[in-house]
């Protein structure tokens, strides 16, 4: 009894920073990591360790910057640039999200396909609608302890590693000594395993989310008007995001792992969607390896694909001064909710149409990796500017890390074009 009571206090003390770490390992995430193990055996496992304080530091910038003022991140961005330049960041969130959404819905329906039979499209499409529904019509206090509690299908994935035999040896070197090729296809990759940890839908969704906290708490404030709360909180949004991505990052490491120890070992090296290094597992590691890696799929899409549609709908509806919030009705909120049904609904365009679910599925991570620089820039500089945040600007340690994360990326994307 006393360890329910003590598992249920905890659940309700996490909050937007786990959410926001579990949604990173979506599909298209987990897609790009195989294909990464696979690809490039333990050569990459250096990518998620070195991505983890530059992702704890740009997601706690995010929910400073929402927490500190009170508003979302795209509120924020129009208070400091000039409009058409947060319409045109806004722009390429939506239409990179959208192939996301797309991608990851495909292979959620291809999941459920290799565990139950039957057509994919039309459980993607189930899915989809189901998907929709909850978001309309489940109040936000009740949804977000559905996402909590889905983040657990994540460790499916630590679990498969057990199920073979790894030389420790060469993982503990591919994971602090960077090896590959330099090469376009070898930058490729590597700009989309940044662009699916370091994603900008997750600075959108983090930032909103910790308004949505506020404003459901009656004693809570913004902290630029309530400084007195500023303590508490922000030690909570620190330690709280430093969880949620490590949980993030040790689901890709291992992801990363699992397929380089088994598909790479057996020369299965072009996997590029989650449904083929599932199968692909089954003869290696066994049926109970296969069944954990589809199942996980599914999971990890349901708790992505609303946050995913959820950072455009905040970005498009303070960008456009709308009423946003899942908190809010649907007559309340229109704009907010349509949103979000276009982006789903078009993410089901992306798994009917002819696009190439194995191109659609690497290039949202592309488009991520690239288009993450400039949007890391206006937050970066959002963050730093005391007329926005007073005396709650980021810190040294975040800025720091921002400015390296921003750095890093810009500099694996200029590689990857100049290579390509």
């Amino acid at each position: 009894m006393a360890v329910s009571v003590s598992l249920n206090k905890l659940t309700k003390r996490l909050g937007p920073g786990v959410i926001t770490g579990a949604a990173d390992d979506d599909p298209s995430g987990i897609a790009t990591y195989s294909q990464a193990g696979a690809q490039q055996g333990v050569g990459l496992l250096w990518t998620v360790v070195l991505t983890w304080p530059m992702m704890v530091a740009v997601q706690s910038v995010s929910a400073r910057i929402g927490r500190v003022t009170g508003h979302g991140l795209a509120a924020n961005m129009l208070a400091v640039f000039p409009r058409p330049v947060v319409t045109a960041l806004v722009g390429l969130l939506f239409i990179a999200n959208t192939i996301n959404i797309g991608a990851d819905l495909s292979a959620m329906g291809a999941a459920a396909k290799l565990v139950l039979g039957g057509n994919q499209h039309l459980y993607t499409l189930a899915i989809a609608l189901i998907t929709l529904l909850s978001v309309v019509y489940v109040p936000y206090h009740r949804y977000v302890d559905v996402l909590k509690w889905l983040t657990f299908s994540l460790f499916a994935y630590v679990g498969v590693v057990f199920t073979v035999h790894i030389d420790w040896g060469a993982v503990a070197l591919g994971a602090v000594l960077p090896t590959f090729d330099l090469t376009g296809d070898s930058f490729m990759l590597i700009v989309a395993v940044f662009g699916t940890t370091i994603s900008p839908y997750l600075f959108f969704w983090q930032s909103s989310q910790e308004v949505e906290e506020e404003e459901a708490d009656p004693e809570a404030a913004p902290l630029i008007d309530r400084p007195e709360q500023a303590s508490r909180e922000l030690n909570r949004i620190g330690w709280e995001t430093w969880l949620g991505m490590a949980a993030s990052n040790i689901v890709a490491f291992f992801i990363i792992l699992t397929t380089a120890v088994t598909l790479h070992a057996h020369g299965q090296t072009d996997i590029q969607t989650s449904e083929q290094a599932a199968i692909a597992l089954r003869p290696i590691a066994g049926d109970a390896a296969f069944l954990l890696f589809s199942l996980g799929i599914i999971g990890t899409g349901l708790l992505a694909v609303p946050v995913l549609a959820g950072s455009t709908a905040y970005a498009l509806g303070e960008a456009r001064n709308w009423r946003i919030g899942l908190e809010h009705k649907l007559g309340e909120a229109k704009g907010f909710y349509a949103t979000i049904a276009v982006s789903i609904v078009l993410g089901v365009g992306v798994d009917i149409s002819p696009l190439d679910p194995i191109k659609a599925l690497v290039w949202s991570a592309v488009v991520n990796g690239v288009i993450t620089v400039p949007i890391l820039v206006a937050m970066m500089i959002v963050a730093s500017d005391k007329r926005q945040m007073g005396r709650f600007v980021a810190t040294h340690m975040q800025r720091l890390f921002g400015w390296l994360a921003t750095a890093m990326m810009a500099v694996a994307a200029v590689a990857m074009f100049v290579t390509m």
